[in-house]
């Protein structure tokens, strides 16, 4: 329950959250951020605290050994990943991840529960309970700058999903 956007733009990736904790029926708003850096990456998470937390203060980044940067991001990557997980006993018995996304080398990837890695077609995503509010708020600022785009787009999911609350954080990848 939560609300990650992104946006590319010249070769920079902004990635946006909102700060909602939700167990059950309950909300709270929380101070540590579901969006950070690690190393070349910028992270904006969802699924799971924990995963957030992992991912910011625990995972590694493998050094990059091949020339592909989806290789690198559906093998090295994602092994790291997974591996992170299991050892932290994070996803159960099945090793479930959860959904986030990543920008690297000015692109924007998607990770899902499966650890498939994707990239859409345009220069913005979204994930999270908030997620088709705001790809249509983001469809409709095409041209405003990133940042504008991406509070316009938590304001429209916090507006109309129960699981999106403010405040709003922005990262910037450069």
């Amino acid at each position: 329950m939560t609300c990650i956007v992104a946006v590319v733009e010249k070769g920079a990736v902004y990635i946006g959250a909102d700060s909602a904790g939700i167990a059950n029926y309950d909300i709270h708003v929380r101070e540590d951020t579901k969006v950070f850096k690690n190393g070349p990456f910028v992270i904006g998470a969802t699924s799971s605290f924990r995963l957030i937390q992992l991912l910011h203060y625990k995972f590694v980044p493998p050094v990059q050994e091949c020339k592909d940067d989806m290789e690198y991001m559906c093998v090295n990557f994602i092994d790291s990943i997974k591996k992170l997980f299991k050892d932290d006993n994070f996803g159960g018995p099945e090793n479930k991840g959860g959904n986030f996304l990543i920008g690297y080398k000015g692109r924007l990837y998607e990770i899902e529960a499966d650890y498939q890695v994707g990239v859409v077609a345009t220069n913005y995503n979204s994930v999270g309970i908030g997620s088709p509010i705001a790809l249509g708020s983001l469809y409709s600022t095409h041209g405003r700058q990133p940042i504008y785009r991406i509070n316009k787009a938590l304001e429209a999911a916090a507006h109309f999903s129960a699981g999106v609350i403010g405040p709003f954080r922005i990262v910037k990848s450069k």
